[in-house]
């Protein structure tokens, strides 16, 4: 049976342009009928797996999202003594294992057309194979022939694992997600802002006109993000290769960095750094839910994080949507722990340590 950790966090983000559309505005959707901020899932889970807490906590058990393997070898190869010509045609033929590679006569003939997902296992294939290609063995004649020697169907690579890849010309190497990540949105209505800066010459003269050397437009938005989560422990444990203690590694860093990391757009201009002010845990085997619709009708009031988080949890005089889930469906977890920054209750090492006991 199936084991699932649930993660509802809230955080607070003052003025901020954290993930932005294509024209630099903040990503926004419509929700119960009101604009809110969004911040996509797949920043969220590159701002995750990219942040300190998370490459601390795992050490060297992740991957490389990258199209740049081919060009690495290149270079691996003609440090071990090639030509550049073979060097580029040894590199180009391994690199191909990961997807298709682009034309020789581009600016860039070692790069793959996607971004692959790269596990350190298949690097240091990757690279042994080239090493017996530099020594003077003739590499298998097609791309399809090496895949056994590099590719991997389980590894150690915890973000892989989690997050999952898809290998267009290799799907049995495809690897399922074991985390899944919604898009994170506000709990309440927002409205896009803009800013209008200038930045001033420092060497203008005072004789000269007293314009500005640049002028710009930039959108921001505030307001509290309700982020959800989802972990299936089996099928994380699955694709770390039954590992069972890194697979709770892999867990302790994807909480700390969901409670921790920030999405790196537009930092420098905002210093936009924030952690969790509440974080619910669920663990169970029941099928998961989130909790989104607490914020259908959007959130209002002085205190729009005391309102979002008795949204979810209730209070003396109300019950939260979570407890009324529980009254409609049955129990939809088994156990649940919260930690609440504004009242003092619970705290991240205890979410945690919750999220990888296997007790309930």
């Amino acid at each position: 049976m199936t084991h699932f950790i649930q993660l509802h966090a809230l955080t607070v983000y003052a003025p901020s342009n954290l993930n932005r559309d294509d024209t630099g505005r903040p990503k926004t959707a419509r929700f119960g009928e009101a604009e809110r901020l969004r911040i996509s899932s797949q920043a969220l889970k590159r701002a995750i797996r990219t942040s300190e807490a998370f490459k601390t906590r795992v050490g060297g058990h992740h991957g490389d999202r990258t199209q740049r393997l081919g060009e690495d070898l290149r270079l691996h190869l003609i440090s071990k003594g090639m030509s550049d010509a073979d060097a580029l045609k040894g590199a180009r033929a391994i690199a191909e294992i990961f997807g298709k590679i682009k034309p020789e006569k581009d600016k860039t003939p070692t790069f793959i057309e996607q971004l692959a997902f790269v596990s350190p296992e298949e690097r240091a294939a990757a690279m042994e194979l080239a090493d017996k290609f530099a020594a003077g063995e003739a590499l298998p004649a097609t791309a399809k022939e090496m895949v056994p020697t590099i590719l991997r169907r389980a590894d150690t690579a915890t973000d892989i694992a989690m997050f999952g890849r898809m290998l267009a010309d290799n799907p049995d190497y495809n690897r399922e997600a074991a985390v899944q990540v919604a898009h994170a949105i506000t709990t309440h209505k927002v409205e896009v802002e803009d800013d209008f800066y200038t930045a001033v010459d420092d060497l203008k003269k005072p004789a000269e006109d007293a314009g500005a050397g640049f002028i710009g437009e930039l959108g921001f938005g505030s307001g509290v993000f309700y982020l959800y989560a989802c972990i299936d422990r089996d099928q994380l444990e699955k694709n770390l290769g039954g590992d069972k203690d890194l697979a709770k590694v892999a867990i302790e860093a994807l909480v700390e960095g969901l409670a921790t990391a920030s999405p790196t757009g537009k930092q420098n201009s905002f210093a936009s750094r924030a952690r969790a002010s509440y974080l619910r845990a669920e663990k169970g085997t029941q099928q998961p839910r989130q909790l989104s619709a607490a914020f259908f009708k959007p959130v209002r009031g002085d205190d729009l994080l005391a309102a979002s988080i008795t949204t979810i949890e209730g209070s003396s005089e109300t019950k939260g949507l979570a407890e009324r889930m529980n009254d409609a469906y049955g129990d939809c977890f088994e156990a649940a722990k919260v930690m609440n920054v504004m009242t003092g209750e619970g705290s991240l090492a205890d979410i945690i340590a919750f999220c990888t006991s296997e007790a309930a």
